[in-house]
């Protein structure tokens, strides 16, 4: 800040009261002065001669403050007014000129309030129901995914399966056909060789009627010759052989594919992914609207407890290279980490000098943490890594995940463990390493063999050790013990409750940014309700709040709440570290 009234209203709580010296929470509005103002001032405001006039109004029905710009015509003269003939916006003075004669006019402050409440309401539409709704979608694809993998792979298996049967089959039909043709070539070999059998028995006769013959040729014995009458036997009779005849099989590919089967799309019109209406979202904004008046109208009116439900800007820091930061980890030296949408990560110093910027595949959650030694550890979903970068900057594999997919990581301040929390398929877990990414430790199920978590969206840990996981399908913070054994859930004060970024105090409250109702919610170590920390939305440039615990500031540890605020984040206390 530049000057001194500067630094004095960044060093203010956000909701006091507007009078100089007067601290009290400035629950009304001037609209005229443009200031909060206390009940006690509010009453002192309307009695005064010169603002009685004034309109003031419930903090939350203010009218927003129109920004200031110069006429182009008259530059000391502010434009506070709009033209309805002209459509144009202009100052007082240039309502009086001849081409404006007759003409209507409005506040023009009556209409950026009114516009204000539009984009106000399309804003918080975006934020409420557009942007969770769309990603709950995708994690319905994510599990779609997932699910097509399983079927498809199953489909694989059992066409592998169907193709080994039956090629099982065809080889042994294949086996009998052969063994078949070796018998019947036993079968007709024995027929021949019994065949020349017989020819060799009839050559031996003949040869024997040859001698007889020649002894009755011979002259000395003509009387035989003429005693004896010779007849030869005939020449045995044998059968040609008949060979098998091999009939090939007549079959197609249609054919094949009747065998096997095959895999096709069925003839079923997709069913469209299921939304609620926007109307009915805004029916419960209203009602979660009302519900949060009357909590913080109880507090209002009995405090018990020396907390702050509201928050003093501590820093500010400029990141640049990163629009609408969604979580920020900070090292010792009050270096400052923060990620975005689009997957940047940028280290800053205090002065907003960027020290590193990465691109990474995160686009959401907690995923990244500085260590004791004041090194970086990053997931990279993708790749089932975590990643580290020492002071040195060199980028480090550190950790592989196997077939669980990484979606949150914290480092302990407390021993330096490493707490990851994981997802595979549709089941979830959070695993401890120690310094040096050694397993020590896997938290999945409670003693009745329930899961504890369903997605692990951020994950930190409490001064008595307990692990606190900002659940974001369960929409409720669930805390077990260093044990693993599940200690209790808290699902928020409402029935819309998405419960994100997370942290705890040198107390052991736990600090969880709902980002459904853009609040903080305050809850002992023990999962009693609190209170709640409200956020001034008036500016803007307001995009998003998210936790972290700060490791050093001012000698302590102490959570902050982080909000986005165009080019530059927010460090801001919350009030609860302090009794």
């Amino acid at each position: 800040m530049s000057d001194s009234s500067d630094e004095q209203a960044a060093g203010q709580h956000y909701l006091v009261c507007g009078t100089e010296d007067c601290k009290e929470n400035g629950q009304f509005y001037c609209n005229d002065c443009h200031r909060p103002l206390c009940e006690q001032c509010r009453d002192e405001h309307l009695k005064n001669q010169e603002t009685k006039i004034h309109e003031v109004v419930v903090y939350r029905q203010r009218k927003h403050q129109l920004p200031v710009e110069k006429c182009k015509h008259y530059p000391t003269r502010n434009i506070d007014m709009f033209c309805k003939q002209c459509h144009i916006p202009l100052c007082s003075k240039c309502s009086t000129m001849k081409e404006h004669d007759g003409h209507k006019f409005d506040d023009l402050e009556d209409i950026y309030t009114e516009k204000y409440e539009i984009w106000q309401g399309e804003f918080s539409k975006i934020q409420r129901y557009f942007l969770p709704t769309t990603q709950n979608l995708k994690k319905d694809i994510k599990e779609d995914v997932a699910f097509v993998m399983k079927i498809m792979e199953n489909i694989r298996t059992s066409m592998k399966a169907e193709t080994e049967t039956i090629t099982n089959l065809v080889v042994e039909v294949s086996m009998e056909n052969i063994e078949q043709t070796h018998t019947m070539e036993k079968t007709l070999l024995k027929m021949l060789r019994s065949q020349e059998t017989t020819y060799d028995e009839y050559i031996a006769y003949l040869g024997k009627m040859t001698d007889e013959f020649q002894d009755y040729l011979s002259l000395t014995n003509q009387n035989l010759l003429f005693s004896q009458t010779i007849k030869i036997k005939t020449i045995p009779e044998t059968t040609k052989p008949v060979p098998p005849v091999f009939t090939a099989g007549q079959f197609n590919k249609d054919d094949i594919t009747k065998l096997l089967g095959k895999v096709s799309f069925p003839n079923i019109k997709p069913d469209i992914r299921k939304l609620d209406p926007v109307e009915a979202v805004s029916t419960h904004m209203k009602f979660i609207e009302k519900h949060l008046e009357e909590i913080k109208e109880k507090s209002n009116v009995k405090q018990t407890l020396s907390l702050s439900s509201s928050v003093t800007k501590i820093r500010e820091y400029r990141v640049p290279g990163v629009y609408r930061a969604r979580h920020v980890s900070v090292d010792q030296s009050d270096r400052l980490w923060a990620s975005d949408w689009n997957g940047n990560l940028v280290q800053t110093d205090q002065q907003g000098n960027v020290l590193q910027k990465i691109q990474t595949s995160g686009t959401e959650g907690g995923y990244h943490t500085v260590t004791q030694d004041e090194s970086l550890i990053y997931t990279e979903r993708s790749k089932r890594v975590i990643y580290r970068i020492p002071s040195d900057k060199t980028i480090t594999e550190f950790i592989k995940t196997g077939e669980w997919t990484p979606l949150s990581i914290h480092s302990s301040q407390i021993n330096g463990d490493i707490l990851v929390g994981m997802i595979k398929d549709k089941e979830a877990k959070v695993t401890r390493y120690n310094k040096t990414g050694k397993e020590i430790q896997n938290i999945q199920m409670d003693n009745q063999g329930h899961e504890l978590c369903k997605y692990p969206y951020y994950i930190t840990e409490n001064i008595n050790d307990d692990i606190c996981i900002s659940d974001d399908i369960k929409s409720a913070v669930v805390v077990v013990n260093k044990s693993g054994q599940y200690r209790f859930s808290y699902a928020g004060q409402s029935r819309l409750f998405h419960p994100c970024g997370i942290c705890t105090d040198i107390l052991g409250n736990i600090l969880v940014c709902d980002c459904f109702s853009e609040n903080i919610h305050l809850v002992n170590q023990h999962g009693e309700y609190l209170s709640l920390i409200h956020i001034n939305h008036q500016e803007s440039m307001f995009r998003s709040t998210f936790l972290s615990s700060v490791p050093s500031f001012l000698g302590k540890k102490i959570p902050a709440v982080f909000v986005w605020m165009k080019q530059t984040i927010s460090m801001c206390d919350n009030g609860t570290a302090t009794q």
